[in-house]
């Protein structure tokens, strides 16, 4: 139990002031009641709209119960870390097809750890000011509302597409969170939702992969279809992927809001490889050997050497025919996996068809 004499006021503001120190953009404090956020949840697995992310079912209530998966906690700290890298040509990479287009939190090194360090720094410094507390860190690995966490501190509101949006940062940033058993005051709720009439992302979706303002159908989400999907991508939605082969940013690079993206400081979150101006034929031509040493320390890891290829192959698939993209897809047509020779069946057969008078 903390030490009844703290001053809890004093110490939520040194926490936020440590957490800038530490490299958070921004800091705020939630308190664990997410009645609203589940009932949305449940909603949504419902309908099926997880597809194969059963581990978004899998926690029963934890998730939206933040008690129930950290016995004792009593409030949530939840900080901002922008990602965006600087020049990063993203929409011109999207208009050069025969580029790959890798999803902006993706150039860099993986997040989790960076964060999770600078958490456990945080949690650190509190313990040496007021000794033990109760407390554990989370960075998107556990069963956990960041978003409706991060809305409840103040951070931001949950915009059409689904993304926490910040009136001053966009939504170009990674969320963590602290959970605590420390009764520190909380923060005022975001409240206002500044989305108004607006519904660009909505509308540029490639996939069309939203229901309806703020549900998102993940079964036909390129970010889903690219990282999450073990087997075959849907064919009528492998044309509408273009040249996106890890992820896809559309309905954040449409949203006015991030106008006001800053560029992120942080050297681990800028591109590696020159992932941000890549071409797909010479992406699809790495090795495995190639493929683990670069992308060593990085999310892209996380869809594993056989789906990057055939996420490359859907993209060579929707390339401009060329001597090169032609060539690149041959090599790999009797690659020892079924699921690779799939789609670079289908994106020759693409090609074929653009060769037609």
């Amino acid at each position: 139990m903390p030490d009844a004499s703290i001053d809890f006021h004093a110490l939520a503001q040194q926490i936020k002031d440590w957490g800038r120190e530490l490299g958070f953009q921004q800091v705020g404090i939630a308190g664990i009641e997410l009645g609203e956020h589940e009932a949305h949840l449940q909603t949504w697995l419902d309908a099926g709209y997880h597809g194969e992310m059963d581990y978004m079912a899998s926690h029963g209530s934890k998730r939206s119960h933040p008690e129930e998966l950290v016995p004792g906690t009593l409030r949530v700290v939840s900080l901002r870390m922008d990602y965006l890298p600087a020049d990063t040509a993203m929409t011109q990479v999207l208009s050069q097809p025969e580029h790959a287009y890798i999803s902006r939190y993706a150039l860099g090194r993986d997040y989790h750890k960076l964060i999770r360090k600078r958490i456990s720094q945080l949690a650190q410094q509190i313990q040496q000011h007021i000794g033990d507390f109760g407390y554990r860190a989370f960075v998107d690995s556990a069963p956990v509302l960041e978003r409706a966490l991060a809305d409840q501190a103040g951070l931001g509101w949950i915009g059409k597409n689904t993304m926490l949006i910040n009136r001053q940062a966009g939504s170009f940033f990674f969320l963590g969170e602290l959970y605590t058993d420390l009764p520190l005051p909380v923060d005022t709720p975001y409240g206002k939702n500044h989305c108004g009439s607006c519904t660009a992302c909505l509308d540029k979706c490639p996939t069309d992969a939203f229901v309806s303002a703020n549900v998102l159908d993940a079964t036909r989400c390129i970010s889903y279809l690219t990282i999450e999907l073990k087997g075959s991508i849907p064919e009528d939605l492998r044309p509408l992927m273009g040249n996106r082969v890890f992820g896809c940013d559309d309905c954040q690079l449409v949203c006015p809001w991030n106008r006001f993206a800053r560029p992120t400081g942080q050297g681990d979150f800028q591109p590696r490889h020159d992932l941000d101006k890549a071409q797909l034929a010479g992406l699809f031509l790495w090795d495995e050997a190639t493929f683990l040493t670069r992308t060593e320390g990085s999310p892209i890891r996380r869809a594993g050497y056989e789906r990057w290829l055939r996420n490359l192959a859907v993209g060579l698939g929707n390339a401009p025919s060329s001597p090169e993209v032609i060539a690149a897809l041959k090599a790999r047509v009797d690659y020892p996996s079924e699921l690779v020779q799939e789609h670079v069946r289908w994106a020759l057969a693409q090609h074929a068809r653009k060769a037609l008078p």
